[in-house]
């Protein structure tokens, strides 16, 4: 960057401040280019000299303090705020982003004189590209929908709020529950929920169903299932393109196996890649093919709407019936020992394969598990998962 070129430091944060100013100045001058000259609270030259400005109070804090600094602020923001006013009153608009996009300009000057060069530059440029972006921010402002930005705010008092504050530890029978594991699994539901609502508004009802399969599948194939099925219950018509969706969740399933499979226990991918990769394959097929068979009642339906952007009962029932499976796995190895293996490795796969996936692919590199054993194992939580989904979809989907 430019502390890197061979000027010295003083010079480089002036430049660095110079050009600050004069980003931030050309995209808001652009901005109003339309408007008559002295119209215009600040245009390209007023940045510009902003910029070079807080540079220079940056090279005066190492003898004055921030002093010199603050005040500059204070006066600017008075300067400002006049200015704002009479402009309000003159055209009526009341918009205060270049009065803003200023004091910024005065602020990442005089950081990068006496800061961070790089740093300021980067916020410089960011601040630019967000005033550039004022269009398309506003048309997404005028297409998303309240429910939408509800449900996206919930989901993130799901993960960022309550989340970190689980603990990440076994409780209950058997230390199985885990809070903060089966929080996640409604935020995964709830998160699976909202792509696929965008998925449907950005593509279309059959091809979203579709999406939301592929990047269900990549997440939990069940939890797709679960999705799907729910709004096949509220919207029949729409039984091919979830039947579409749910294929093609179980086939990405089988790809994500074979990427856990080479990461735990490479050894085993000489038994295990080459079979998963032809399901995957398979399925992937299908769901294109049986794509392609919509009717045309359902290509021609236009008053489905979009799946619904967030399903909390969905993800806490799903958290459930795995706090449920947690209990349930390991009460039947205590009961039956190293016997229960395959009586294991198929009650795990009513929930999910990876947990039993994971679990063999450890034993048969640390414990001398055999590859037969862990073939059969792992053959038994797939199947077992491709009926549980099966079972799923018809007992939610109807």
């Amino acid at each position: 960057m430019i502390e890197s070129l061979f000027l010295p430091p003083d010079v480089s944060g002036l430049i660095a401040a110079l050009a600050i100013g004069l980003l931030i100045g050309l995209e808001r001058g652009w901005h109003d280019r339309e408007l008559p000259e002295g119209s215009r609270v600040a245009g390209l030259r007023t940045f510009t000299l902003t910029g070079l400005l807080g540079g220079v109070l940056g090279h005066l804090q190492p003898n004055f303090g921030p002093w010199p600094l603050v005040a500059a602020v204070l006066g600017l923001s008075l300067l400002l705020t006049v200015s704002y006013a009479r402009t309000a009153k003159l055209s009526g608009n009341l918009s205060a982003t270049t009065t803003i996009a200023m004091l910024l300009t005065l602020v990442l000057g005089a950081y990068a004189s006496h800061g961070n060069v790089t740093l300021a530059l980067t916020a410089a440029v960011i601040v630019a590209v967000f005033l550039d972006l004022k269009p398309t921010l506003h048309g997404w402002l005028r297409l998303i929908e309240h429910r939408e930005l509800t449900a996206s705010l919930q989901l993130l008092v799901l993960s960022v709020v309550i989340l970190p504050y689980l603990p990440n530890t076994g409780l209950g029978p058997f230390a199985a529950l885990n809070p903060y594991q089966l929080w996640w699994a409604v935020i995964l539901i709830a998160g699976l929920s909202l792509a696929g609502h965008f998925a449907m508004r950005l593509t279309g009802s059959q091809r979203g169903i579709l999406w939301t399969g592929l990047l269900g599948g990549l997440a939990s194939s069940t939890a797709a299932t679960v999705a799907l099925a729910r709004y096949t219950r509220q919207h029949p018509v729409m039984v091919s393109a979830a039947i579409s969706g749910t294929l093609a969740a179980c086939g990405i399933m089988f790809f994500r196996m074979v990427v856990l499979i080479g990461v735990i226990e490479p050894a085993l991918l000489s038994t295990f890649g080459g079979a998963m990769m032809i399901a995957g394959i398979l399925l992937l097929g299908m769901a294109l093919w049986r794509q392609r068979q919509i009717t045309s009642a359902e290509n021609n339906d236009r008053t489905i709407e979009a799946m619904a952007p967030f399903d909390l009962g969905t993800a806490f029932s799903f958290a459930a019936f795995l706090a449920v499976m947690a209990v349930l796995v390991p009460a039947a190895k205590q009961w039956l020992g190293t016997s229960g293996i395959f009586v294991l490795s198929t009650i795990s796969g009513l929930a999910d394969v990876d947990a039993i996936l994971v679990s063999l692919a450890r034993l048969h590199s640390t414990e001398g598990l055999t590859t037969n054993v862990a073939a059969v194992a792992l053959g038994l939580a797939t199947l077992s998962n491709m009926l549980s989904k099966a079972t799923i979809a018809w007992m939610t989907g109807g």
